[in-house]
């Protein structure tokens, strides 16, 4: 929607009368009109027609849900994603005679800086080392369908809700700003799974704003121990949090206890579902593995590892599920 407002902008033709802040429509001089809207409200997936329909990052989405979306649609769909792994585009859309698949690369994108280039383009050197690298050269830089090779987490599914006898247990939350998101999570007991659930993932986020969304979420918050300072703001707000153990080896540790439970993933928790599928070991020039996680697409595990770490060493914590 940023994008689409931009480009109008720097266009000449954005007329601010013809964008609705409150729908989310921009109307055009003829009467057809662009919607934007968020694909986990599920009115919208089984609400209005359209004549054309485009999903970003259409991996994130659940075949249901874009199928809901697709039989509401008479003329034209798009779906843009990273080929990170195979998933229901190429199992189920492209086995139908009118869909097609078009490649697109960092070469076609003539808006990129001269700088993002060259990061893409380092990674081709990075290939020739690492098995992590060069399947990320091979998706992002090539745009062939890739394959997640040494992920961390394998022992998660997704649900659609979260029921309503699930037991909060506890929050975990990373701390971020203008490089890095801040964010959080929710751990929920359920039967014999743990239910986790994205609450926040968003940059540029103040310490008040924090506390000012996961305010009224009835449980202990474990933050990031290393900004003593942010837990002390947040508790100065009321909030009840406190720091992170950690320690020697605390990071493997964390991931050996979530390793061994069952997790049922919300199926709105796009960011959180992203991670798990990009979370690996890193590798040596060798290619083998070092037993250390890499350190990108970490926010929400290392928020989950904060939450888990906490509540199975101290049991019997948690209240159930107030909404």
């Amino acid at each position: 929607m940023k994008d689409f407002l931009k480009i109008m902008d720097w266009t000449g033709r954005y007329i601010d009368t013809n964008w609705n802040r409150t729908l989310l429509t921009y109307t055009f001089a003829n009467g057809s009109y662009i919607e934007f809207f968020s694909a986990d409200q599920e009115a919208k997936l089984r609400g209005a027609r359209r004549n054309i329909l485009y999903i970003n990052e259409s991996n994130n989405l659940t075949f249901e849900a874009y199928h809901q979306l697709a039989i509401r649609t008479s003329h034209h769909i798009w779906l843009d994603f990273n080929p990170t792994a195979e998933f229901w585009a190429h199992t189920e859309v492209l086995k139908e005679d009118d869909s097609e698949l078009i490649i697109l690369t960092y070469q076609d994108n003539e808006s990129l800086s001269d700088t993002i280039i060259r990061d893409i383009e380092s990674a081709k050197e990075k290939a020739k080392t690492s098995t992590y690298w060069e399947n990320w050269w091979r998706v992002y830089g090539l745009g062939e369908v890739g394959s997640v090779q040494g992920t961390i987490f394998s022992n998660w599914s997704t649900i659609d809700t979260i029921p309503n006898d699930a037991r909060l247990l506890g929050i975990g939350l990373d701390f971020g700003y203008s490089v890095d998101p801040t964010a959080c999570i929710g751990i929920y007991k359920y039967n014999d799974s743990f239910i986790l659930h994205e609450l926040i993932y968003q940059k540029e986020l103040s310490n008040k704003n924090i506390f000012d969304l996961i305010r009224n979420e009835p449980t202990m918050v474990i933050c990031d121990s290393a900004e003593p300072k942010s837990i002390a703001e947040l508790q100065s707000y009321g909030l009840k949090c406190m720091g992170a153990l950690k320690g020697k080896d605390s990071i493997l540790h964390g991931i050996q206890l979530i390793q061994q439970q069952n997790l049922l993933v919300t199926k709105h928790s796009t960011n959180l579902i992203k991670e798990l599928r990009s979370y690996v070991w890193a590798t040596d020039r060798n290619n083998k593995p070092t037993g250390e996680p890499i350190e990108i697409h970490n926010h929400l595990m290392d928020a989950m590892r904060y939450g888990f770490t906490h509540i199975i060493q101290q049991p019997g914590l948690g209240t159930y599920r107030i909404r």
